[in-house]
């Protein structure tokens, strides 16, 4: 029995349909959904977003926001989202490359505020990196907790 996933930003509809699980990114840690789930509403932080339907994974990139879970139901607002085809590496890249260079030419040393800025730079970039890397047929890493579908 599937449920319903949406995630949506500011901007758009990234993603809607039926999903048999989802995981995604929780403050303390990460979380699996199933259908019938107990009614949540979290906050999500940086990190990738997975979805499995049919043994089929979808993975996408979340620069946090919220996550309201319903027994039929998971929708995910967050603050920004890519799915992992959509995804520039390169771009990506050049953003990981930059906020380590302002790192280490001690950009941050006088501004706490500017350090946690490049942080978050480094943080989001890492993470499109890895998720963007999930579409070039490197096998998904397993998730602990998560069910796995039989292979026919």
């Amino acid at each position: 029995m599937p449920m319903n996933c949406d995630i949506v930003t500011q901007e758009r509809l990234v993603f809607s349909g039926e999903v048999d699980y989802v995981s995604l990114p929780g403050l303390e840690g990460r979380m699996g959904i199933l259908p019938n789930h107990s009614s949540l509403l979290t906050s999500i932080d940086y990190g990738e977003v997975m979805i499995r339907k049919d043994g089929e994974e979808q993975y996408f990139a979340v620069g946090g926001g919220f996550a309201e879970v319903q027994p039929k139901q998971v929708i995910i607002l967050a603050d920004s989202a890519e799915q992992a085809d959509e995804i520039d590496l390169d771009r990506a890249q050049q953003a990981r490359e930059s906020a380590l260079k302002a790192m280490e030419e001690g950009v941050t040393e006088d501004s706490p505020m500017r350090y946690m800025e490049i942080q978050r730079s480094l943080q989001k970039a890492r993470i499109r990196i890895d998720v963007s890397r999930r579409r070039t047929g490197r096998r998904p890493r397993s998730i602990p907790g998560a069910p796995r579908q039989s292979e026919e």
